[in-house]
């Protein structure tokens, strides 16, 4: 099962903040392709929490606006995807494009399917101003941007369990030297020291995305996305590689790790019932502990903090990655009059109403100044460490698995796993990658 599916179904307040969008099957109604007029359609993705949200704003636009209005279609997580590339490939798009950016969205710049809205953005630049900086990475191609990002934003975060480090008198590390100095001591105390769900490949795949950006920053892995030749043959990819299995092979995480799936919440359960000192995962498995942990959230048992520094490495330690935003498109094909209705739309997003809402789901919106709203939570604490980690990161890099196209990133998922059980070396993982650099 894809994350984003996992996530949903997860029905973690943070986890279905963002990705929201799975739920019932196949669209809501029949309108499709490019519509008439001015009237600018946008499909996006059902289910709770995020479609009443969504539908929401569309709301807000239309009784805001007697000229261009928007009509909305929604679909399931699979469902859209499938609809998108049939109406892409048919010249019915829609003309507003909902998508996650990086890959998919470079796909459709290749093919001349969305507009450069780069200008656009220069003369509107309160638009942009307002908007967390970083979330532009996934909306950016060849240095434009091709689509307004939205929503809320999603970083991996290391959680911990306070409990454990407490009873065993350890620190929670800050540098990579300090986990590996931790990984006899907790396997003596009988605790695992990383929970991971291995068997869903891209949770094993977040822990490269930091090696990487720590030891090297993120030229390492933009060369790969650039597609350079043999990019990852980087001094500092094979060394992030290294590090990862010199972990492996010290018993740094939980036995059996490869057969554990996220999808059932397995490894989240590890941590807060004190198997596992700690965790590399998505911000929204908050909402996941707070829903199926019992009391843990609420005994003050959780920590949570940003990856540890590597020594001697080069990346800035504010940078971080996981899920920038969201991100609309506008459709290529689309009229003049439906294209100025959907940048009048843009205008229109998460105004206070739909920050509100995206906060009482668990979310932290994309928004300069959003932290002022997080107070009334009672989640406060966690959200304004997601909004210090997202907002202050000098770079927000996104999942390997969506900045890279459907074909690399199977490569890298298969890769990966066979690199953590060990049935490759960091070299010949390089070696399998370049092979499908630019693919």
């Amino acid at each position: 099962m894809k994350r984003r599916n996992f996530l949903t179904l997860s029905a973690g307040a943070a986890a279905g903040a963002a990705l929201a969008a799975c739920g019932s099957s196949g669209p809501s109604e029949s309108t499709t392709g490019t519509g008439s007029g001015a009237e600018a359609s946008y499909w996006f993705l059902s289910g709770p929490p995020g479609e009443p949200i969504r539908q929401g704003a569309v709301d807000r636009f239309n009784k805001a606006n007697s000229g261009g209005q928007i009509k909305v279609t929604t679909f399931q997580n699979d469902a859209y995807k499938d609809k998108l590339k049939t109406a892409l490939g048919a010249g019915q798009a829609p003309s507003i494009i909902w998508g996650w950016g990086g890959g998919g969205l470079k796909s459709y710049v290749d093919n001349n399917q969305v507009d450069d809205l780069t200008d656009w953005f220069a003369q509107n630049a309160a638009v942009k101003d307002r908007l967390f900086p970083a979330s532009f990475g996934p909306a950016t191609i060849n240095d434009k941007i091709y689509a307004m990002p939205c929503e809320t934003v999603q970083p991996i975060v290391m959680f911990y369990n306070k409990e454990v480090f407490e009873k065993n008198k350890l620190t929670p590390p800050e540098t990579w030297g300090q986990v590996m100095e931790l990984v006899p001591k907790l396997n003596a105390a009988g605790v695992a020291p990383f929970s991971l769900g291995g068997q869903s490949r891209w949770t094993n795949m977040m822990w490269l995305e930091f090696l990487f950006d720590r030891i090297g920053g993120p030229e390492v892995f933009q060369a790969v996305f650039d597609g350079e030749a043999n990019a990852w043959n980087n001094p500092a990819s094979l060394k992030g590689l290294t590090e990862i299995q010199n972990l492996i092979k010290a018993n740094g995480f939980v036995k059996g790790f490869s057969s554990i799936t996220a999808d059932s919440n397995a490894d989240q359960a590890l941590l807060y019932r004190g198997k596992a000192a700690m965790m590399l995962h998505g911000s929204w498995s908050y909402g996941i502990i707070s829903a199926e942990g019992g009391s843990f959230i609420k005994d003050g048992k959780l920590g949570y903090m940003s990856f540890p520094t590597v020594e001697g490495g080069t990346g800035d330690p504010s940078n971080t990655v996981g899920n920038a935003g969201q991100f609309l498109s506008i459709y290529s094909k689309a009229s003049d009059a439906q294209k100025e209705t959907a940048k009048n739309f843009f205008k229109s997003l998460l105004d206070d109403t739909e920050q509100q809402g995206w906060i009482e789901t668990g979310g932290v919106p994309i928004v300069k100044g959003a932290d002022a709203k997080l107070a009334a939570s009672p989640d406060k604490d966690f959200l304004n460490f997601i909004y210090q980690v997202s907002s202050n990161a000098k770079y927000f890099g996104q999942s390997w698995d969506q900045a890279l196209s459907p074909t690399a990133a199977e490569t890298l998922l298969d890769n990966i796993a066979k690199l953590f059980q060990m049935q490759i070396s960091p070299q010949q993982f390089a070696d399998n990658m370049n092979q499908v650099i630019g693919k």
